[in-house]
């Protein structure tokens, strides 16, 4: 009976082209230790349906984005038996959509009717810069829409009078703060409930892992959840306040202190707008000062409130 391993037998230049692939990364991946060695057989060294399956993962995995160095450490667990396949399974899950929102797409023609009538070839770069839009290879006149949503809401401030650059800018500035409240909502469910998964190595097995999948599965709404509940009671305590204070019905507030230049650092400045964007590092750095100035107050009065009370005690 015919091995069926023998039936699959590649030469490198073989390899390279069932798996879309160079001789060159071939060879970058075995000196990597990403890749087995090949058999030799006779004067001929020959790879096998094994070889074409793992250049197929580390190709999957790339496109995930992970790093060469990543995916040889993901490899060799798969190797000693402790679950590429669950770990894969909770990247699927963390890596799925987030909403029940389904893209869209839209033509230029469409485009342009819906914001005023007149193509503005900056507004429409710009929006597929903040990812509002994406092009769609081989057809200039369709862009793709991930958030049908956030381009309706673009369209009905347009219509009530918000220029279009205003509107980047405000995107710009909320995907930044948005940004930040994710990274605080993934530092505090990972600390509380994904270290045991994440943590020791050895605990990465197919069955942890199916198990982080499922409570990704549970908590992947409560983000959401909760930052719509805050924005609700914020927007509504907000805007009665403004409401009251243009009609005269609350005291006005007193004038902010006039604005005074301050010179920072050039390098200071040039990672704040790596982070947060030009646009925003004015604010962010105020913001930022702002929040250091209430820690050292409050530092403050507890210290002067801990020395009262050591001096009011009796003794």
């Amino acid at each position: 009976m015919t091995d069926p391993a023998a039936q699959h037998a590649y030469r490198i230049e073989d390899l390279a082209h069932r798996t879309r692939t160079s001789v060159r990364t071939i060879r970058a991946y075995q000196d990597r230790g990403l890749l087995p060695r090949p058999e030799r057989r006779g004067r001929a060294n020959l790879y096998s349906q094994a070889h074409v399956a793992r250049l197929h993962q580390i190709a999957h995995l790339l496109d995930r984005g992970y790093t060469l160095a990543s995916i040889k450490e993901l490899l060799e667990a798969w190797d000693t038996g402790r679950g590429l396949g669950g770990v894969l399974g909770l990247v699927t899950e963390v890596e799925g959509p987030w909403t029940d929102e389904q893209p869209d797409r839209i033509s230029r023609a469409e485009l342009e009717i819906r914001f005023g009538g007149s193509p503005d070839e900056d507004a429409v770069s710009e929006a597929v810069e903040l990812g509002v839009l994406e092009r769609v290879d081989g057809d200039p006149d369709t862009f793709l829409v991930p958030s049908p949503q956030e381009l309706a809401v673009a369209a009905e401030l347009h219509a009530a009078g918000v220029p279009l650059t205003a509107i980047s800018g405000h995107l710009r500035e909320l995907r930044a703060q948005v940004e930040h409240i994710a990274a605080r909502f993934l530092e505090f469910t990972t600390e509380y409930v994904f270290a045991p998964y994440l943590g020791d190595p050895g605990l990465r097995t197919d069955a942890n892992a199916a198990e982080a999948a499922a409570l990704v599965r549970r908590l992947r709404p409560l983000a959401q959840q909760t930052v719509d509940a805050e924005l609700a009671r914020a927007m509504r305590d907000f805007a009665t306040r403004h409401l009251r204070e243009h009609l005269g019905t609350e005291k006005a507030v007193p004038p902010r202190p006039e604005a005074r230049a301050v010179s920072l650092p050039a390098e200071t400045i040039e990672a704040v707008e790596g982070l947060v964007g030009r646009k925003s590092a004015a604010r962010f750095i105020a913001l930022a000062a702002e929040r250091e100035v209430r820690a050292r107050t409050l530092d403050a009065l507890t210290s002067s409130d801990g020395g009262k009370r050591q001096v009011d005690e009796p003794h």
